[in-house]
């Protein structure tokens, strides 16, 4: 199946807001109200970092891998953000926070701490841990980039905003202080 991309990239929230869903707008208004200025690109639902390849392109971005993680006892969740391409080693990660055997966190909890569906997973979604059951973790690699390309909680459109607009604006409008964490490369 081919993965269809609208070429047109848009700058801040969509005209049309009653084809998008609840979590989709609330994510737009977030990013107004604290004056955040960003590109959009809408496309098929993309479910894959492979899948995203136009996309960067077109935006002129790396999207960046988030990963809905919890321990074996499903006591603690973390969301991960790290560099697309970059494969998630477990063990590297699991020390460096001290927990035993992470892994992929259930859809149920990922949709009652972050409001979102399995394929949307995103920075953004934080807006819905008001809480703080998620820990942020993010891979120091994603700090070079000027940039940083995430969903708007929904796989059908993908956003470049700035990283330091993500660092010092959306995550203390949120309440989530990040944990940076150093992933290796594949050698």
């Amino acid at each position: 199946m081919e993965f269809h991309v609208d070429s047109t990239v848009y700058s801040g929230i969509p005209e049309n807001k009653k084809d998008r869903l609840p979590v989709e707008q609330r994510t737009y208004e977030l990013l107004e109200s604290l004056g955040i200025s960003f590109a959009r690109l809408d496309h098929d639902a993309a479910y894959t970092i492979d899948a995203c390849a136009a996309v960067d392109q077109l935006l002129g971005i790396h999207m960046c891998k988030n990963l809905f993680l919890c321990n074996t006892q499903k006591t603690k969740f973390y969301l991960l953000l790290m560099p697309g391409h970059k494969k998630f080693k477990t063990k590297a990660l699991s020390k460096q926070i001290n927990s035993a055997r992470l892994s992929f966190a259930d859809d149920a909890h990922m949709e009652e701490y972050l409001g979102i569906t399995p394929g949307s997973v995103s920075v953004l979604g934080l807006m819905n841990d008001p809480d703080n059951h998620v820990r942020l973790l993010i891979d120091k690699d994603l700090l070079q980039d000027e940039y940083l390309g995430c969903h708007p909680c929904i796989n059908t459109s993908s956003l470049k905003i700035k990283t330091a607009d993500v660092l010092e604006k959306i995550l203390p409008a949120v309440h989530h202080e990040p944990t940076y964490v150093e992933l290796p490369w594949e050698e």
